[in-house]
């Protein structure tokens, strides 16, 4: 799998941050960046899941490679 993120559509409220720091960081103004490139981990499909199922903007998407 593959994360989607869509800039424009963060509004900053920083969840995938707090549930998927291995995967998110967080900018100067409060919006997510994005940590991984290229395919997910294995082992963080969970969290990255969790931080699609919990962004209230739909700012983020998983996708099959």
């Amino acid at each position: 799998m593959r994360i989607a993120y869509d800039r424009a559509a963060c509004q900053g409220h920083n969840r995938c941050y707090l549930l998927a720091p291995e995967l998110f960081d967080v900018d100067d103004e409060g919006y997510a960046i994005l940590l991984v490139t290229g395919e997910v981990p294995p082992e963080l499909d969970d969290k990255a899941q969790l931080a699609v199922d919990n962004c209230p903007e739909y700012a983020i998407e998983l996708r099959e490679v």
